[in-house]
């Protein structure tokens, strides 16, 4: 849609067109009016984007028209068709469909009105009936006289009503719209007829235009049929060539042909001599052959009984170590016991000394190591210059021979041969070959061979026979022919460079056995009887479990009729080679039988040996060869010369490196300074330079060069990380090559040739993999910087430790140019389409004289670039600047392609300076980034949908800088109901980048809005972007339509409070502003699921008037599928960090197994089999508990990590359109879109400064059930994660709840924990919870205190009151237990207090004072802590005193009374108590002491009961005389009888004492007692039963004392008698009883 049609879509104007304009006005927007008169012309017509393509079809047009002149259809109109017309047609066909599509438009808003007014109506009629209803049922009601039935139908009526009349209101205003909307479509339809006129006009431009294009089409098709047609023309006269072509060569070839046959014919006779000689030869090689193996023999003999005594030494070592184990371990435990008694660390002393044995061991070691090493050094030194003398002897005294292809000397070959096949000892490299090699070597030999090979014969190529045999044979006697097809065969194929093992193999290689001469029919035989084809059974490359099969043809070269006979193989090849021959028989001269060699190879080693047979003229054998795959490696050429070249020039060139054997190997170029001798030893096949195969370009065209594949048979090398290792290796072997003394070459000590190893490099083949049979090209590249000659030196090396490393050098001369540009590389930065860029040209010559210059610009570029001058003279020792313009045009992209990129807008412009005189021109070259000016935005038009009036709606737009400049944009003259952030619409645009723009919509009244916001760059162009709109009004009103919550951290939370408003009166959605009567809604608030965000209350309904208060709370949170992912991450890191421990364990194994090799019985060291690690499976989600360990981990590297997250969401409030039917309530209300609110969210979290490290990481300290009264205390340790130092603090707990924190709050500092405790003590049976906030300045952490309170059931064995242990001897103890039984759900903790022990008891026993003043003979109560003992401890005593006892189990509590002096007065009181305070069991604990086992009790007390813990006070008395020592002391006893009378009548008194005899483990036997004296007691009234008697141990005795007055008592008369009670145990005492008697009386 265009800038003028997007003004409003009453809007129909075709002004562009040449017609006069059309406008159609509502009420609306009356004052919206435009009109645009002109005509199209040429010069002015300007296409819009989606009409480009008619401008592309006119050019293309006029091209044909100027070019064939096919455009016939114009001539038969009368005159040609402009473009212009045609785009005029477009314009008019595309408003014409707006028309139409308004008109449609308009014709559903009325179909939608007439449909809301049926509605209605609808709506109105049911009222109607609704109402009656309720009038018939009011009538009848007040007829039965219910008022309040009556009242309830009126507010009915009322309400009815009130509806009523609102929806008749709504109707009028319905019917209102209706016809507005009726009106308009008249007037539109008013305009449809206007133009029916243009729209047939129109038509029938379609219809030309149809035409037109139908007949271009035509014509195309025209054209491409004789491009066609000329195309196969050019075909067949290129298919004529090809086969007159083919003629010339077939004859060549058939001629060539011709001449090899008569070639061969010629050389055949010199041939035969050849093959005598060869075999001379070969008789004395199998005689050398045979002594030698009869060597080996004696050797291998010897070996073994080596072996045997070594086994033998090695089992006595072995018994002996052993012993001085066993000796050394006794003697270490004596040590470590000996060390304990004196007080030493035995440990920490042994292992100081083993630390010292070891250092000792291993200096010695290596003092050993250097030793040897250096006699090694000294050894290979002598070695090597007597090696260097005798070469340079032996070149002295032998002849140079005239060709490369002469068989060396007998003596010296058989020297090699021996020093080839001589046994050496396996070298240590060799073991420590890494493991990946060998895998390598496996796959590359696994690859080149079959499982079952049927003909070797077939799978050797004839290259190697040939080039086998040539190496054979000897030197011709005739020169001439043999020497021309040698040259020939040279330039046809170069001999690669082969080594000095390859050339002895090929000289040891095939014969057979050496045979005296016999005579046969008087013809002398030389050789064999027999000959076998081949002569040499060879199984070359084989693999260890294949089976290779080769079938020998044996035929008879003797004179005479002669059979063979099978006699056996060597016995090397005894186990691994099996012949299948049947005996021929007799077989004549020429005739020839077969057999069937079967080799299965069960080691990788390689074999040689013999298969024997017997003929009638002596023994014959073939040989058999066997040979394992092997590396083969040679280089084209070892010395490269670049020549001279110029500073700044690049050039490159190829050394080939071929494998021709069978195993693969890594290699490595090594630019060591330093080579090997033996290196040098590497042989060159053919001496042709390496100039041939140079390449010289410059440095554009070597940096195409080097992307390409660099290898002819070329193989794809190892990735780097999988060769690293072996790169190591190889590097690590080189390295200790170059700092060995011994391999210095002589040629490299010392060198006059100025070196700068940085202008010659290597290509970016620098390592990799070399397959058998295969090539690779190895690229060094010069690039002379500074003037001179330069010098390189590297060698290649192979990680098969057979393989030499191979030498290279490279040599080249700079020279420098007399002219250069200073600036080879202009940089004109980023530029714009249609602008001028300017730059100079500086060229310096450093010539002695003036030279012209010529600037050149390739002729793409000739459109766009431009250098002033053209041609110029520098001066002598002189610069000149030049000036470059570039102004680049909008067909860059297609006037050069090869130079622009259009992707990324690069441009690389090529540039050259012809000087005169100079035959190589100077290069420099132009570089631009050329871009355009476009700004794009990501959605037009931008549709905001539904907007309340109420609040504003934001919709975001992505305006993209297509440019790689900085662009400013604003956006102009914006209405006043959208806002543009940020910055208000202006702002910069960095290249590429794309902003959001914030498009915010605030609905001034309810209705539709159409309008566009014009974006203007800052190059002054304009982007258009169309916008539309709904405004609505919604029924209820929100406070605030957006929450904007502060930075809150991950276990924060933030809140705000906002008001949803529901104001007394309605005004419909959409429309004028016609005011109703207000209704209930219902409202509900939709929150996406798992979301962080919660609203109370989310549900609820509202009367009209009414306002509910809306608490949003914001708690972010870590998702669970991050928490999953981060665990196991760390799962994942925790097994790769196991993996690589057993990586390193199972390399220390392998390692300790290589350096102690295990000896077989053969003597053969066993091969150390690499363990496989078995594949680990990932680790399992579903494993993952939550809250365990792994996602504690995971959760806590979360929040360490976390670096912020924010989110916006936007939820919907929806609101009813009232309430539900009263009929069915459980109905649905209805629902509205216009009354739907939205409440936009802005939720930004950070993280969290302080974080929970314990109780696993959980906001939640649950206490669980604890008893009531007791307390029971947790922690929680929190952490500073963040960068400063927060200062805690938190919130008040309820004073008198159960919860308390105990400690006080710090500052911590980053990094630092503090650990909180907080006790829980509840007083009431009941669940508690608390929420305590620990805050700081960042952030508020919650933390969630809950616990139940139980009372807790404890019962006591004892119920209570008095606990008498009875008497007890000094010193010793009595025990009673006492059983708590816990019959609650939790554990309750108690306490066992003692009266006596207790802090509150008053000093000085002051409790005892009513004691002291009470009468004792009236009470016998004694106070509740009696006699103590005497050595500060307590008398009683209860254990445990404290403790728990756990739910439903029950505890003992042993009481136990130990006193230390005699006394009847030990008395305490036991409490147990719980945790809460209340008493279980409350229990008075009293006992006596007695010195002796019989004790007395009864009597009136005659002592205070609380006893001094002084000593008694000691008093000098005088001397006893003896009668008094013998005397024991008597104790007292009171007893007082009281007789009671009452009318004239005497009550007899009774007392009763108890005799009791203590138990004792001492004193088994019991006591006695008697009354001394009793008789006297009957004159008094007195009586005692019994008089005597006896006790057992642990029992009582009760003794009765009696007085009954005599008939002359007197009253208030005391009646006095005193007779002593002797009581027999372990010794006798005597207590002096006083009897008191008296009479009282009721009053008394």
């Amino acid at each position: 849609m265009d800038v003028e049609d997007r003004e409003s879509p009453f809007d129909v104007a075709s002004d562009r067109c040449g017609l006069p304009s059309v406008h159609l006005s509502t009420d609306e927007d009356s004052d919206e009016d435009f009109s645009v008169q002109g005509t199209f012309t040429e010069e002015e017509l300007a296409f819009p984007p989606d009409l480009e393509w008619l401008e592309e079809l006119y050019e293309d047009d006029h091209d044909d028209v100027d070019g064939d002149g096919d455009l016939a259809v114009a001539a038969v109109d009368g005159k040609k068709r402009r473009y212009a017309e045609t785009a005029r047609m477009f314009k008019l066909r595309r408003n014409l469909d707006q028309l139409d599509c308004f008109h449609r438009q308009k014709e559903r808003d009325v179909l939608k009105a007439r449909e809301e007014l049926k509605l209605r109506r609808h709506n109105i009629e049911s009222l109607v009936k609704h109402r009656d209803n309720l009038e018939r049922e009011i009538e009848r009601q007040r007829a039965a006289d219910d008022s309040v039935a009556v009242f309830r139908l009126r507010s009915q009526h009322k309400h009815l009503c009130q509806e009523l009349q609102s929806e008749e209101e709504l109707e009028g205003h319905v019917n209102t719209g209706l016809k507005q909307q009726e009106l308009v479509l008249r007037e539109v339809e008013v305009e449809l007829a206007r133009f029916s006129s243009l729209r047939q006009e129109v038509q029938e431009e379609q219809r030309v235009f149809q035409a037109h294009k139908n007949q271009k089409a035509s014509t195309r098709l025209q054209q491409e049929r004789k491009a066609s047609q000329n195309l196969q023309l050019k075909m067949q006269h290129l298919k004529q060539k090809q086969a007159a072509m083919l003629k010339k060569e077939e004859a060549e070839c058939q001629t060539k042909i011709e001449e090899g046959r008569a070639n061969r014919k010629i050389a055949a006779k010199y041939l035969k001599e050849t093959i005598r000689r060869m075999q001379r030869q070969d008789a004395e090689k199998q005689q050398q052959r045979r002594e030698f193996l009869e060597k080996r023999i004696q050797a291998v003999n010897s070996l073994k009984s080596n072996i045997a005594a070594t086994q033998e030494s090695l089992r006595v070592q072995q018994s002996r170590a052993r012993v001085n184990a066993q000796k050394e371990e006794v003697r270490q435990t004596q040590l470590r016991e000996s060390l304990e008694a004196r007080g030493i660390n035995s440990i920490k002393h042994i292992y100081q000394q083993k630390q010292l044995e070891e250092i000792k061991r291993k200096q010695a070691e290596f003092e050993e190591r250097q030793k040897s090493k250096r006699a090694e050094i000294v050894a290979k030194i002598l070695q090597e210059e007597q090696q260097v003398k005798s070469r340079k002897r032996q070149q002295a005294l032998v002849p140079k021979p005239s060709t490369c292809h002469k068989v060396p000397l007998p003596g010296r070959a058989s020297e090699k041969l021996l020093r080839y096949l001589a046994p050496r000892p396996p070298s240590a490299p060799v073991e420590r070959a890494p493991n990946q090699l060998i895998r390598f070597s496996d796959v590359s030999s696994s690859s080149s061979a079959s499982s079952d090979v049927e003909d070797v014969e077939g799978t050797v190529p004839q290259e190697e026979e040939h080039q086998r045999l040539a190496d054979s044979l000897a030197e011709p006697e005739f020169s001439g022919l043999w020497e021309q097809n040698q040259e020939k065969l040279q330039n046809k194929k170069r001999a690669p460079v082969q080594s000095e093992v390859k050339q002895e193999e090929a000289a040891m290689g095939g014969g057979a056995l050496n045979i005296p001469a016999k005579k046969v029919h008087g013809t002398e035989l030389k050789g064999p009887p027999f000959i076998s084809k081949p002569e040499v059974v060879f199984f070359k490359d084989f693999e260890v479990g294949i089976i290779y099969k080769k079938k020998i043809a044996l035929t008879n070269v003797s004179y005479v009729t002669n059979h063979c006979k099978l006699l056996g193989v060597s016995a090397r090849l005894k186990d691994f080679l099996s012949i299948s021959f049947a005996p021929p028989g007799s077989l004549s001269t020429g005739m020839s039988c077969d057999m069937q060699a079967v080799f299965q190879p069960t080691i990788n080693e390689d074999l040689e040996g013999e298969v024997h047979f017997e003929s009638a003229l002596g023994p014959f054998s073939v040989p058999v060869r066997c040979t394992i795959k092997k590396c083969e490696l040679e280089v084209d050429s070892q010395f490269l010369d670049f020549g001279s070249h110029v500073v700044g020039q690049t050039i490159s060139r190829i050394i080939t490196l071929t494998n021709k054997g069978a195993l693969a190997t890594l290699f490595s170029l090594d630019t060591s300074s330093r080579l090997s001798p033996e290196t040098s030893r590497v042989q060159t096949a053919s001496n042709v330079s390496a100039n041939t195969r140079q390449e010289e370009s410059s440095q554009h065209t070597t940096s195409e060069d080097r992307s390409r594949s660099v290898s002819m048979g070329t193989v794809e090398l190892q990735p780097e990380q999988e060769s690293q290792e072996f790169s190591e290796a190889l590097h690590t072997g080189s390295e200790a090559s170059a700092t060995d003394p011994e391999i210095i070459p002589e040629g490299c000590a010392s060198s006059d040739v100025h070196s700068d190893p940085g202008d010659i490099s290597l290509g970016s083949v620098r390592e990799g993999e070399i397959g058998p049979f295969q090539s690779l090209q190895l690229e060094v590249l010069f690039s002379p910087t500074i003037p001179g000659t330069v010098k390189l030196d590297f060698h290649i090396i192979f990680s098969d430790l057979t393989s030499k490393p191979i030498p290279i050098q490279v040599r080249g001369d700079a020279v420098s140019v007399p002219v250069r540009v200073v600036q080879p590389s202009i940089d004109l930065k980023i530029c714009m389409f249609d602008r001028l860029y300017q730059d100079s040209i500086v060229v310096q010559s450093r010539a002695s004289s003036a030279l012209r210059l010529t600037f050149e610009v390739c002729p793409e570029m000739r459109k766009h670039m431009e250098i002033l001058p053209k041609t110029a003279f520098v001066q002598a020792q002189c610069s000149f600047n030049a000036q470059l313009k570039f102004l680049p045009r909008s067909s860059l992209s297609k006037d050069a392609k090869d130079l622009f990129d259009s992707d990324t807008g690069v441009l690389e412009v090529p540039m050259a300076v012809e000087v005169a005189g100079q035959v190589m021109p100077l290069h420099f070259t132009v570089q631009a980034v050329v871009t355009s000016s476009e700004l794009r935005f990501d959605r037009t038009p931008v549709d905001f949908g539904l907007c309340s009036i109420y609040q504003s709606v934001k919709s975001s737009v992505r305006l993209t800088n297509l440019s790689l400049l900085p662009q400013d944009f604003g956006f102009l003259s914006v209405p006043e109901f959208i806002e543009v952030q940020p910055n208000d619409g202006f702002g910069t645009l960095l290249p590429q980048e794309t902003l959001e723009i914030d498009l915010i919509f605030s609905a001034k009244k309810a209705k539709e809005y159409n309008f566009q916001l014009r974006c203007k760059s800052g190059f002054n162009r304009d982007f258009i972007l169309s916008c539309r709109a709904a405004g609505v009004r919604p029924p209820l009103q929100l406070s605030h339509s957006l929450v904007q919550f502060g930075a809150t951290a991950i276990g924060d939370k933030s809140t705000a409070v906002l008001h949803l408003i529901h104001p007394k009166k309605t005004i419909p959605p959409v429309g004028k502003d016609a005011v109703a009567p207000a209704a209930p809604r219902l409202f509900s608030f939709s929150l996406p699921e798992g979301s962080d965000i919660s609203i109370a209350p989310s549900a609820g309904r509202l009367l009209p008037g009414e306002r509910c208060l809306l608490q949003v709370t914001f708690r972010p949170r870590l998702p669970d599928q991050d928490i999953q992912e981060e665990a196991l991450r760390l799962l994942r890191r925790v097994e790769l960090h196991r993996l690589e421990e057993q990586e390193r364990s199972r390399h220390a194994e392998q390692e300790a197994l290589k350096a102690v090799p295990v000896v077989t019985a053969k003597g053969k060291k066993a091969p150390v089999i690499p363990k496989t690690d078995q594949p680990t499976e990932s680790p399992n989600p579903a494993e993952l508990r939550p809250w365990s360990e792994r996602q504690e981990e995971a959760r806590a590297s979360l929040l360490h990590s976390f670096t912020g997250r924010y989110s916006e969401s936007t939820v919907p409030c929806f609101v009813s359109d009232g309430d539900p039917p009263e009929d069915d309530p459980q109905a649905q209300p209805a629902w509205s879109a216009f009354n739907t609110l939205h409440l936009r969210l802005q939720c930004p979290a950070v993280q969290p400064p302080l974080v929970v490290t314990s109780n696993s990481a959980k906001n939640v300290i649950d206490f669980h059930q604890v008893a009531v009264g007791e307390r029971v205390i947790k922690r929680f340790t929190v952490q500073n994660i963040s960068r400063e130092t927060l200062d805690l603090g938190s919130s008040v707990l309820d004073v008198h709840g159960p919860f308390s924190l105990l400690n006080a709050l710090r500052c911590i500092r980053p990094g630092e924990k503090h650990t909180l405790v907080v006790a829980f003590s509840p007083s009431l049976e009941k669940k508690y919870c608390e929420i305590l906030e620990v805050r700081s300045q960042k952030m508020t952490l919650e933390m969630t205190l809950s616990g139940v309170a139980v009372v807790p059931a404890v019962t006591s064995s004892h119920p209570g009151g008095v606990l008498d242990f009875g008497h007890v001897l000094q010193k010793e103890c009595a025990t009673h237990v006492l059983k708590l039984q816990n019959s609650s759900v939790v554990a309750v903790g108690f306490r066992a207090l003692l009266a006596s022990l207790s802090p509150s008891r008053p000093p000085g026993g002051a409790d005892g004072l009513a004691s002291l003043l009470r009468t004792h003979t009236d009470s016998p109560v004694q106070p509740a802590v009696g006699s103590q003992n005497l050595n500060g401890l307590s008398v009683f005593s209860a254990v445990p005193a404290e403790g728990s006892v756990a739910p439903g189990r029950s505890l003992d509590i042993a009481v136990t009374f130990r006193p230390d002096h005699p006394s009847v007065n030990y008395s305490d009181r036991l409490t147990v108590e719980l945790a809460n305070k209340s008493k279980v069991c409350v229990v008075d604990v009293k006992g006596a002491a007695s010195s002796h086992n019989m004790y007395l009790l009864g009597g009136d007390v005659l002592t205070v009961p609380i006893e001094s813990l002084l000593p008694p006070p000691t008093t000098r008395r005088p001397p006893l005389k003896e009668p008094e020592l013998k005397e024991k002391p008597t104790t007292p006893v009171l007893v007082t009888l009281r007789a009671g009378y009452s009318a004239g009548v005497i009550t007899p008194a009774v007392r009763e004492l108890q005799v009791g005899c203590i138990a004792t483990q001492s004193v088994k036997k019991g006591g006695d007692f008697q009354w001394d004296n009793a008789a006297s007691l009957q004159p008094l009234g007195f009586s005692v039963e019994p008089g005597r008697g006896s006790v057992e141990p642990g029992h009582q005795r009760t003794v009765t004392v009696t007085w009954v007055p005599h008939s002359g008592y007197k009253p208030y008369e005391v009646v006095q008698t005193c007779l002593p009670l002797t009581l027999t145990g372990d010794e006798t005492n005597v207590y002096r009883v006083t009897l008191m008697a008296l009479v009282s009386t009721a009053a008394d």
